[in-house]
C-alpha cells in the first residue's frame, strides 16, 4: 500500500499586511460632473471616490445654493492611479475616501488656497 501525501496551501497574497490609510487635508467640490479634491500641503488635485458614504451626503448636508461650492475637508483614504475612463479619466489620481474625519465651509487661510 502507498502512503497517502496531502499538500495545504495558504493562498493571502500577503498574510499579516492590512492596507495603511494616509489622513489627506485639502479642498473638495461636488456636482454632478466633478467629484475633486485639492491637496492643500501639494496642490495636488485628484477625482474622489466616496466610499465611506459620507463625505457626498454631509456635502449635500450643507445646503448649498449651486453645486460645486468648496469645502474644507479631513478624510482617511488611498491614492490609487485613475481609470482610463470616465468622468474621473481626466485627473492622473483618485482619493478613495474611507472615513470623513471633518468637513466645514470654513477653508483655511494659509496653505489651503
Amino acid at each position: 500500500m502507498l502512503p497517502v501525501v496531502i499538500w495545504m496551501c495558504s493562498c493571502h497574497s500577503n498574510p499579516g499586511k492590512s492596507t495603511q490609510y494616509v489622513v489627506f487635508k485639502g479642498v473638495y467640490s461636488f456636482g454632478p460632473e466633478v467629484k475633486s479634491f485639492k491637496d492643500c500641503d501639494n496642490g495636488q488635485e485628484f477625482w474622489v471616490t466616496d466610499e465611506s458614504e459620507q463625505l457626498e451626503l454631509k456635502y449635500t448636508q450643507l445646503k448649498f445654493e449651486k453645486p460645486y461650492e468648496p469645502v474644507y475637508v479631513e478624510v482617511e483614504g488611498v491614492k490609487v492611479r485613475s481609470g482610463k475612463d470616465g468622468l474621473g479619466s481626466d485627473y492622473d489620481s483618485t482619493l478613495v475616501v474611507k472615513k470623513l474625519i471633518k468637513i466645514t465651509k470654513e477653508i483655511p487661510q494659509e496653505g489651503c488656497n
